[in-house]
């Protein structure tokens, strides 16, 4: 039987040994029906189905996904899809996919696809009829299955949390794939730990299962070593991945509440939130819970708050593929401050001033962001003190912190 999501510890296998498969179908077609015909459920607390699945659908749904609607057929890149594939990193990996899991699969009746880093399927093979009815479904080379994109599916989901996750047949939100099941597991940069693409195996309720599921995890361990090997001796071949990603910023100068920009597109956060990304920005390497918590308050957080607040973080900003032992970011985060702190490494402090819209976080009394705020400010208004440069300084006096600042008018008024 499904699990009860009131239990919220994560179960990423769709199926326990033994689990009757049938059984198991017919206790989520009940629970199912009831929440995404009701606009009104929170399915993301709902009982009767995992909580990686009911989270996911309420994301879904937040992400305006409907469940009638089929996944985009077709390629939506302005760059060729056979270009787009040769010159992926994931193309260096794929025979060591297809010689791991394609025989078996073929042989079970299913398929394996490779997605790129944003959910588009760059290829899918294996059982051919298979295969022919999953392009029924635009489950085929160049459609997007991303979460955003169709909702709740084993690559999808992959990505946004990044971890790998089975989903069994009415787990999926679309409609278009209920009668099929899949398991997946994102595979990672071995420099950066950002996310490359997706294994994933689809087919009947057999692609669910747990030696399937098992086995798609250990595809995707053993793609990484390979990729870490291919590091080592062609570094250049893992650069595409990301090329055509959206920049990502965190703005927090002056800000009370942080702003997380990912392309066009402004999130407004929680200062918590935007708090730990800052911290998490500034420490690339990782933090421990522990570490973390020293970071966000000074009295130390316990760690179940600590955990608990990085999980709804982590659904909060599925983008920037946050990770854990240790906590860190997956993806590339730029910062306003770290922008700042780049200007005046490269002398142009009166561009330095001139962004400056105010201190980090000002509102902030996280340990972590405390120290940053006081060592910014304190670089900045030493540069344009000492630079000797007179637009820096009449930078600095036009705004808000630097209007009441003497020896900076002081300066200006001895360069005339």
């Amino acid at each position: 039987m499904p699990m009860a999501s009131a239990d919220r510890a994560p179960r990423w296998a769709a199926l326990r040994p033994g689990d009757d498969a049938d059984q198991v179908a017919a206790a989520l077609a009940a629970v199912r029906e009831r929440a995404l015909t009701n606009a009104a459920a929170d399915i993301g607390q709902l009982v009767g189905v995992r909580s990686v699945v009911a989270e996911s659908w309420q994301r879904s749904r937040s992400n305006g996904v409907d469940p009638q609607h089929a996944a985009p057929a077709g390629w939506d890149d302005d760059r060729d899809l056979d270009s787009y594939r040769r010159d992926h990193p994931m193309a260096a990996v794929r025979t060591l996919v297809q010689q791991l899991l394609l025989p078996d699969a073929a042989d079970g009746g299913l398929v394996v696809a490779i997605s790129d880093e944003r959910g588009r399927l760059l290829w899918v093979d294996g059982h051919a009829a298979t295969r022919n009815r999953a392009a029924t479904m635009n489950f085929a080379a160049g459609a997007d299955w991303n979460e955003r994109a169709v909702g709740t599916n084993a690559p999808g989901t992959a990505i946004a949390l990044d971890h790998g996750v089975a989903v069994f047949g009415l787990e999926h939100y679309n409609n278009s794939a209920l009668g099929w099941s899949c398991s997946a597991a994102p595979v990672h940069h071995p420099a950066t730990g950002a996310i490359l693409g997706v294994i994933d195996i689809t087919g009947g309720p057999a692609a669910a299962a747990p030696e399937v599921f098992a086995l798609v995890r250990a595809t995707a361990v053993a793609t990484e070593s390979e990729l870490r090997l291919l590091q080592l001796t062609d570094p250049g071949r893992l650069t595409a991945a990301g090329a055509s990603s959206p920049t990502r910023t965190l703005h927090t100068l002056g800000r009370h509440r942080p702003v997380l920009k990912v392309g066009n597109d402004e999130r407004l956060l929680t200062r918590r939130h935007g708090e730990i990304l800052l911290v998490l920005s500034e420490h690339p390497q990782g933090l421990s819970g522990e570490q973390l918590a020293v970071q966000l308050d000074e009295a130390e957080l316990d760690p179940v708050t600590v955990r608990a607040e990085l999980s709804r973080l982590r659904r909060a900003v599925p983008e920037l593929g946050l990770t854990s032992r240790p906590y860190r970011l997956g993806r590339p985060l730029d910062t306003d401050a770290a922008e700042l702190r780049r200007l005046l490494a490269a002398g142009d402090t009166a561009r330095a001033a001139r962004r400056y819209a105010g201190p980090v976080l000002p509102t902030s009394v996280a340990p972590g962001v405390v120290t940053l705020r006081d060592t910014l400010h304190t670089m900045l208004r030493t540069a344009v003190l000492t630079a000797g440069d007179r637009a820096a300084l009449a930078a600095w006096t036009e705004t808000a912190h630097g209007a009441a600042d003497l020896p900076a008018w002081r300066s200006l008024l001895a360069g005339h």
